[in-house]
């Protein structure tokens, strides 16, 4: 049987919903893996939104907290509010509790990925503050590490990302995900996917 790999993110501008696309292109990559995405429900009204700039959703599917348990492993992405995920991420964590009292998703691996507006604005507090939600859950947290390679060690081109996952920069939200950044979302899938394959194959 496949592994199934589930990207469930929030993106608000698009920015995190490019990373999820090549997230998803490196999860298909490798044999035996299957990738879906989803996107975790919008708590702002559509009049707020507006007000925002916010573009139109896209049509990846709205996800409930119970079909969570579904998958073998789960990669996490969203942007950045001070440091922190999105209330919009958070609040569907905080719906899970049903998962947590039954530990549903002990044992699966878990990964994050993410996008901030400067880069001091949560490359790494963003993801520190994320692995609480996981701790709690039982997941086994699977950052992407170094093994990306050299190209995370480049000083020459502003980059996101880091070892605990694929990230970018969104600045006012004109700039939009490098072409680096894009590789490591694609590493990361491909990653995450033989790892939870790994531990399907153990289990």
């Amino acid at each position: 049987m496949a592994v199934k790999v589930y990207v469930v993110y929030y993106s608000m501008y698009g920015h995190v919903a490019k990373l999820a696309d090549e997230i998803k292109k490196g999860v298909s990559s490798v044999e035996g893996a299957e990738a879906k995405i989803w996107q975790v429900p919008e708590t702002l009204p559509e009049e707020v939104l507006g007000k925002m700039g916010a573009p139109p959703k896209l049509d990846a599917p709205i996800i409930t907290p119970q079909e969570l348990a579904d998958a073998d492993g789960i990669l996490f992405g969203f942007p950045t509010r001070f440091g922190m995920m999105a209330a919009q991420m958070k609040a569907f964590f905080d719906a899970t509790g049903g998962l947590w009292r039954e530990q549903s998703l002990a044992g699966k691996p878990a990964g994050i990925f993410f996008s901030t507006g400067t880069q001091g604005g949560g490359q790494e507090t963003t993801a520190l503050t994320t692995v609480t939600q996981l701790t709690h859950h039982g997941m086994i947290f699977v950052p992407v590490g170094y093994t990306f390679g050299a190209k995370l060690f480049d000083m020459e081109k502003v980059q996101g990302g880091s070892p605990y996952g694929a990230g970018t920069f969104a600045a006012d939200g004109s700039r939009w995900p490098s072409e680096m950044e894009l590789e490591h979302a694609f590493h990361q899938g491909q990653y995450f996917a033989g790892i939870a394959k790994k531990l399907k194959g153990a289990a």
